[in-house]
């Protein structure tokens, strides 16, 4: 997951596409500092003219420790022309800071989103949190602690959520294994606090009224991604949850469930321009 913030920079200077057709709102603070959380920014694309659109919340991906929107903005330019208002915001990152101020720094994004989206087109009843790697697990976080956020109009929270190869989805019994070995650089983020590792598992706060949820996933991703998804599928079905929706990327490794957004007629976009329509 360290690479990803290299790859996608290269990839970020070597796209020349012009989006004249493209509306960017950058750097507006969404945060006020205070001792848990430092003062953050996050950038809006939004079609020209764009009137009651979905929008989409995205956090990027780099082991919780590394990462700029500036980078992303392939993904908010190629998805505004589709007609999907996008915010792509900054979050703290270890090893300054913890699990804590970043779930509660990703939450305040999706809560800005909802009292600001109106003035750019965005419809506030149809958000959708989305990420890759890292990003994936702070939405899949505010998936599933939905009633932390604030209430839409139609008393909808979330439309749903994307999860693009999400990491960490069950960190608890991946770290339980690993925190003596290959998952010691992610204490960093998660602390050495077991009960932190449990708190910040998306896994384990899965209940029946969950938003409709695609996840996204490379062939050859991580085992450590790949193992948690399938513990996090385990308990979906133990649970009932009937609008939870896997889809494998034949050969995908992890970089490239991200990078692949570079390429308009990829089947990303068909699978994520129909699940937002769909819901």
């Amino acid at each position: 997951m360290s690479k990803i913030f290299l790859v996608i920079t290269l990839l970020f200077f070597a796209s020349s596409c012009a989006f004249r057709s493209v509306h960017r709102s950058k750097e507006i603070t969404y945060t006020d500092s205070n001792a848990d959380i430092p003062t953050k920014q996050l950038d809006v694309y939004a079609p020209k003219k764009a009137e009651n659109l979905p929008v989409m919340v995205f956090f990027y991906g780099g082991s919780w420790e590394s990462g700029k929107k500036q980078i992303y903005n392939f993904l908010g330019n190629r998805l505004a022309r589709r007609k999907v208002i996008v915010v792509i915001a900054d979050y703290p990152l270890a090893s300054e800071y913890k699990l804590p101020a970043m779930q509660e720094s990703a939450l305040a994004a999706v809560n800005w989103s909802k009292d600001h989206i109106a003035e750019f087109g965005g419809d506030p009843d149809r958000i959708f949190v989305s990420g890759h790697s890292a990003g994936g697990h702070l939405a899949a976080l505010i998936a599933v602690k939905e009633d932390e956020l604030e209430s839409s109009g139609n008393d909808k929270k979330l439309a749903g959520s994307i999860l693009i190869d999400a990491a960490g989805l069950d960190m608890y019994s991946y770290l339980q294994k690993t925190s003596e070995g290959e998952g010691k650089k992610y204490l960093n983020a998660f602390t050495d606090d077991p009960a932190i590792w449990k708190e910040y598992s998306p896994m384990y706060f899965l209940t029946d009224d969950l938003s409709p949820m695609l996840i996204l996933e490379g062939e050859r991703t991580y085992p450590s991604i790949r193992g948690s998804r399938e513990r996090f599928m385990k308990r979906v079905r133990e649970k009932g949850i009937e609008d939870v929706t896997v889809k494998i990327y034949p050969k995908k490794r992890h970089i490239p469930m991200i990078t692949q957004f570079f390429w308009t007629g990829g089947r990303i976009y068909k699978d994520v321009l129909g699940f937002i329509k769909e819901n």
